[in-house]
């Protein structure tokens, strides 16, 4: 008997399945009694996707072997966690879209810590730059945050590494799969992310990473922070959609401030003055908590 959790994870494969999809599906049967024995008529009437998109996810809904999957994860050292459990992340269960399965590898117990913070920035980090998240990060890791981060070139890696090189608890958030990791050069990185900490992603584990999943990457990057610290970030970038994901979650929001005339703190700047945090030292962020 297929269990509750295994049909969400099934679900999750099928081409068509995204967020509101699953959410449309989870409303009309809570508990997916009746995930095979839907018509193509009934499918229809629920699912808010185009017809040859219904066609595409019945195909996958009734001929993909989610056991053989599981099995194939297990093999991985993948582990699969999704929002029916009771140690799903209860800082993320809160926000608006949570994911419905994440998959890790790792120590999952790092979910369960309070003080997380989430770390992000750009990808080409200025000596300045570098020198203050390592000034920021090393007392916070001593004292037992968890560092959150996209493992992404720049700002990202730096802080996993800062991290795990004081011994600390770090999480990396994927936007692909957790066995397609982006960027290559990074591949051994997430490696010993997984030796000495956690990695995650929404995505199931043999997915490639598009450029849609990143921003989706950021929700989960917040949703799981007590806080976000954007280090050095341009005037449009990536790092301030994670920053806007945070205050729509009601996480804090600090910034590292920076030069006037430097490019790569416009954003951190500018987020200071729409009133996030100035952050000059570790303390500054420990005395929220």
């Amino acid at each position: 008997m297929v269990n509750k959790n295994e049909k969400l994870i099934h679900l999750h494969h099928c081409r068509g399945a995204g967020w509101k999809t699953i959410k449309m599906i989870t409303t009309v049967d809570p508990s997916l009694t009746s995930l095979f024995k839907m018509t193509y008529a009934e499918w229809k009437e629920i699912l808010p996707i185009p017809s040859n998109k219904i066609q595409f996810f019945l195909e996958d809904l009734h001929s993909h072997d989610t056991s053989e999957k599981l099995k194939q994860y297990d093999n991985n050292q993948i582990q699969c966690m999704t929002i029916f459990d009771e140690d799903y992340p209860y800082m993320l269960k809160q926000i608006f879209n949570p994911p419905w399965v994440l998959y890790l590898k790792g120590n999952k117990q790092l979910l369960a810590k309070r003080n997380t913070i989430g770390v992000v920035g750009t990808r080409n980090p200025t000596s300045y730059g570098l020198e203050a998240l390592k000034t920021v990060l090393t007392p916070l890791t001593r004292k037992e945050f968890v560092i959150i981060s996209g493992v992404a070139s720049g700002i990202d890696a730096i802080a996993h590494k800062i991290t795990l090189n004081e011994g600390g608890h770090t999480i990396g958030v994927l936007g692909g799969g957790l066995m397609q990791i982006y960027p290559k050069t990074n591949i051994p990185l997430a490696r010993v992310i997984i030796e000495k900490g956690l990695l995650l992603s929404e995505t199931p584990p043999m997915r490639r990473s598009e450029p849609w999943m990143f921003p989706l990457r950021n929700r989960i990057i917040s949703g799981l922070s007590q806080g976000i610290f954007v280090v050095e970030a341009k005037e449009r970038s990536g790092s301030l959609i994670t920053a806007q994901a945070a205050l729509e979650q009601g996480r804090d929001v600090f910034a590292l401030p920076g030069n006037i005339t430097s490019p790569e703190s416009t954003g951190t700047n500018q987020l200071i003055q729409d009133g996030a945090k100035l952050i000059l030292t570790s303390v500054d962020i420990e005395e929220e908590y």
